[in-house]
């Protein structure tokens, strides 16, 4: 490896998924303002993913349904007095 283009600050870091409270420890240059302890008693900086392997659905084959209806209007209501909005067809 080249010098000098690699961070020099790597240290175990935490990562928590948060959709699944799945927890694994690994290397990790990556900041943290929060701190948890570990199975092994020692306190390591913390990272909250939204979400990991545990919980993507490539990887657990199953599909999170996500509120598209909620979506749809909000973006309807958002945009209806706009000169994108659609117009009504009066016949």
């Amino acid at each position: 490896m080249k010098k000098g283009i690699h961070p020099e600050n790597y240290r175990k870091v935490i990562f928590k998924d948060l959709a699944t409270d799945k927890t694994f420890i690994t290397h990790s240059c990556a900041p943290s303002k929060e701190t948890m302890k570990w199975e092994d008693g020692n306190e390591y900086p913390l990272i909250k993913l939204e979400i990991s392997s545990d919980s993507h659905p490539f990887f657990t084959g199953k599909m999170k349904f996500v509120d598209t209806a909620g979506r749809i209007d909000k973006f309807n209501k958002k945009f209806k007095n706009t000169k994108y909005a659609k117009a009504d067809k009066e016949g």
